[in-house]
C-alpha cells in the first residue's frame, strides 16, 4: 500500500518539505519523492512563472488482515454500499472472519447468498496471496449463515423421510459445495435415505432418495385386502428404531477448509 502527497511550492524543496509535513516523516530514508514541476520566477517580476510541484510517497506494508479488508471496503464502496461496517475478528479456529452490517445487508447477501458467497471467495483469494499457510476467511451479514445452515439442515432431514416414505427421489437446487456437504450431514442422519451429487460446475446438485440396503419394516402386513379385512393380522405397528446402514459413509465434498475448500495460489 502507498501513501502519497503531492504539495507545490516556490521551489522544490519548499514543496517538499510541506509533502513530508503532510506525511509525517522526517528522515530522508522514510520516503520517496519525484519532482512533478520545477519552479519558474515570473519575468520582470510580472509575467509567467509558476510553482514547483513535488510527490512524496512513502510504501506501507499491509498484514493480509488489513489487506483482505481493505478489499472488502473497496468491493463494498464500488457497489454503492458505502455505509455497509465492517467487524473484523476470528473465530474458535483462528479463521479470519469479517461481519457486515447495515441497512442495506439484502444487496450484500444476494439471491440465496450468491453474492455474498462470491464476496468471501474472492476475499480468500486476497488473503491467501503469497502467503504459506492458509488462511480460512468467513464473511458474514447478520448471522446469515447459521440461518442458512439451520434451513439446510431442516430441508435435508424433512426430504429424507419423503424418501423414506414415498420410496422416491428428490433432487434440489444448485448449491456449492459447502451447503451441499450441510444437506448430505443432515440425510447421513436418518437412517433409510441417502444423497448424492448430480451434474457439473455451477449446475452440480443433491440427489436424496432411499437407501437400497436399508431395511423397511414400514409397509410389513397393515393395509386392508379387497373384502375389508387387514392383511397380515395385526402387524400394522412401525418400526420407528431401525438399524442402520453401516456402509453409509459421510460425503464431504467441500472439504473442512472453507465455504470452497482450499484456495490453491
Amino acid at each position: 500500500m502507498i501513501r502519497e502527497a503531492i504539495c507545490e511550492g516556490a521551489d522544490v524543496m519548499e514543496a517538499l518539505e510541506k509533502a513530508k509535513a503532510e506525511l509525517g516523516v522526517s528522515d530522508d530514508g522514510e520516503y520517496e519523492f519525484e519532482v512533478l514541476q520545477h519552479g519558474e520566477k515570473k519575468k520582470f517580476g510580472l509575467f509567467g512563472g509558476r510553482p514547483a510541484k513535488v510527490r512524496a510517497f512513502i510504501k506501507i506494508e499491509e498484514s493480509f488482515e488489513d489487506k483482505t479488508e481493505r478489499f472488502i471496503r473497496d468491493v463494498l464502496d464500488n457497489m454503492g454500499l458505502p455505509e455497509i461496517a465492517i467487524t473484523r475478528g476470528t473465530d474458535e479456529d483462528n479463521s479470519l472472519v469479517f461481519e457486515l452490517s447495515g441497512e442495506e445487508e439484502g444487496f450484500v447477501i444476494g439471491r440465496r447468498g450468491e453474492t455474498l458467497d462470491a464476496l468471501q471467495y474472492l476475499a480468500s483469494l486476497v488473503a491467501n496471496h503469497n502467503n504459506e499457510d492458509y488462511i480460512k476467511v468467513t464473511v458474514n451479514v447478520g448471522n446469515y449463515r447459521d440461518k442458512r445452515e439451520k434451513t439446510l439442515e431442516i430441508l435435508g432431514r424433512k426430504l429424507a423421510f419423503k424418501a423414506i416414505k414415498t420410496g422416491k427421489k428428490t433432487s434440489l437446487e444448485p448449491m456449492n459445495p459447502y451447503e451441499r456437504r450441510i444437506i448430505h450431514t443432515a440425510v447421513q442422519k436418518v437412517n433409510g435415505a441417502i444423497s448424492w451429487s448430480e451434474g457439473e460446475n455451477t449446475a452440480r446438485h443433491v440427489v436424496i432418495g432411499p437407501d437400497p440396503k436399508y431395511k423397511n419394516n414400514n409397509r410389513r402386513g397393515g393395509g386392508y385386502n379387497r373384502r375389508g379385512g387387514k392383511r397380515g393380522g395385526y402387524n400394522n405397528s412401525r418400526n420407528t428404531n431401525p438399524a442402520p446402514n453401516p456402509d453409509r459413509t459421510p460425503l464431504n465434498e467441500g472439504g473442512t477448509t472453507g465455504l470452497y475448500g482450499r484456495i490453491d495460489k
